[in-house]
């Protein structure tokens, strides 16, 4: 029996507003109750700082080492993490963990953005810009690396730096932009890898759920449930799912995430498969 274990992230990492802390609480209490799985906090909520990289980091480095802490002994137990963040920035410390750990996997990243910016390319200073580059070794976090970037297939950009074009047309990166066959094309460039999935919930048309950055021609639901029944066809050893709002503006009235769990389905049976259930409703809380 192979156990699925439920972490929410709370800490503050490169938040612009504060709608993505209580954004990831909601999608973790959905998935919880879906599922029947008890959920593990890790990180204290604070206000968005909207500052620039090494600001950000420096201030979400504690949330960040105990989120790494707990996918850590997530995976030496050999269990799946399924993992609420608020920020992609947040995966600075889960890649390098899902690397260690299972150097064979493909990492699928669904973002409207490639996150392969470093502090010496990216124009905006954006630490969540950076969120493979440092996982993949492009800079030095101090969050560790070891993510190949040939176990990395992007899925959905449409809004790309200069350094990043440079890498995806250099063959160091597989993208699969949105478009006609998507799914035969993802099938392809996952090879029949085990796959550990990012899902920023920018990479879907604007207007279907609340996120911080909004792109144009992105994915549809149909378009991201053809996209989980590929990636259930092979082993799926992990989803994290990142920047959902719980409401269109400060203040708003909230927004269910239910809807995007739905089209994760055929990914959260496959993540599922063989569960030992935790006790239901129990919170562990990691400060």
């Amino acid at each position: 029996m192979t156990e699925v274990a439920i972490t929410l992230f709370q800490g503050r990492v490169a938040d612009h507003n504060n709608l993505a802390i209580p954004g990831a609480k909601s999608v973790a209490r959905v998935l919880g109750e879906q599922l029947d799985l008890a959920v593990t906090v890790v990180g204290t909520p604070a206000p968005a700082l909207h500052e620039g990289w090494q600001v950000e980091l420096d201030a979400a480095k504690p949330g960040l080492r105990a989120l790494a802490e707990q996918l850590d002994a997530v995976f030496a137990r050999h269990a799946r993490p399924l993992t609420a963040l608020n920020r992609c920035a947040a995966s600075l410390a889960t890649l390098p963990v899902v690397a260690r750990h299972r150097p064979d996997a493909c990492v699928v990243w669904l973002d409207a953005h490639a996150d392969l910016n470093t502090p010496a390319t990216s124009s905006s200073g954006y630490l969540g810009g950076m969120a493979i580059s440092g996982p993949a070794g492009l800079w030095t976090s101090g969050l560790g690396a070891g993510l190949a970037l040939s176990n990395v297939v992007l899925v959905g950009q449409r809004d790309l730096d200069p350094a990043e074009i440079h890498l995806i047309e250099s063959g160091a990166v597989t993208h699969l932009p949105v478009g006609a066959g998507l799914d035969q094309r993802l099938r392809a460039a996952v090879a029949g890898r085990a796959v550990y999935i990012h899902l920023d919930c920018d990479v879907l048309d604007p207007g279907i759920v609340p996120t911080d950055y909004v792109s144009d021609n992105g994915l549809s639901l149909y378009d991201l449930r053809a996209a989980c029944l590929v990636l259930a066809e092979h082993e799926v050893i992990g989803l994290e799912i990142a920047e959902f709002q719980n409401a269109w503006e400060e203040g708003g009235e909230p927004v269910s995430p239910a809807h995007l769990i739905d089209a994760l389905a055929p990914v959260l049976k496959a993540l599922g498969r063989s569960v030992q259930p935790q006790a239901a409703g129990q919170v562990a809380e990691h400060r």
